[in-house]
């Protein structure tokens, strides 16, 4: 996987309309050796996934593709948060949108104040088996919750055969919970995997 990602939230009516040149845009990164990409279902409410998707048309094998759920998609309190119910239809939208049937890296956008961590995990689990996501993590989780979520997993085994890789973008308050949990951290606090034993 390349050192750099391709950001798409800019794409559509959020920033750049014009999706031709988004492409443009995806492609030279493509081009550069830039093989990351992250999105979110709530980027333009879903257009910034669209372009992603028709971007990597006929590339999709050659990509490592992120991409987010959590933030609302409607007035309707169901399409929103971590629920069960709203993960597994949410991830069949996303992945209409991009136009694939596998995500490799499906995130929760920000942790979810009225939803167990276990039934995010749990739903998380179930789409990581049936092959429509590869790995699983957080953009916005602080140490803590990164630090309650791995317990959770652990204790109740949630991913098949193996510990769940929690990827998150916290501040230096990380670096202190990667010792207690065994996670390793990169320079900027980013988690990269677990410490194996």
């Amino acid at each position: 996987m390349s050192p750099l990602c391709l950001g798409t939230m800019m794409f559509g009516p959020w920033g750049n309309d014009d999706r031709a040149d988004a492409v443009r845009i995806i492609h030279t990164a493509l081009d550069a050796g830039i093989n990351f990409v992250d999105t979110a279902d709530v980027y333009s409410d879903g257009v910034s996934e669209e372009i992603v998707g028709e971007a990597l048309r006929g590339r999709r094998d050659d990509v490592v593709l992120a991409t987010k759920f959590f933030v609302p998609m409607g007035e309707d309190p169901n399409q929103r948060g971590g629920s069960r119910r709203w993960i597994v239809r949410e991830v069949e939208n996303s992945l209409r949108r991009l136009g694939t049937d596998h995500i490799d890296l499906y995130q929760v956008h920000r942790p979810c104040a009225h939803t167990d961590v276990e039934e995010t995990l749990g739903a998380l689990t179930d789409l990581v088996r049936q092959g429509k996501v590869r790995y699983i993590g957080s953009s916005s989780y602080s140490g803590s919750q990164i630090v309650e979520a791995q317990w959770a997993a652990r204790l109740v085994r949630f991913t098949p055969g193996a510990r769940t890789n929690w990827h998150s973008h916290a501040n230096g308050q990380l670096l202190v919970c990667t010792e207690v949990v065994g996670l390793v951290a990169g320079r900027d606090g980013t988690i990269i995997r677990l410490r194996a034993g």
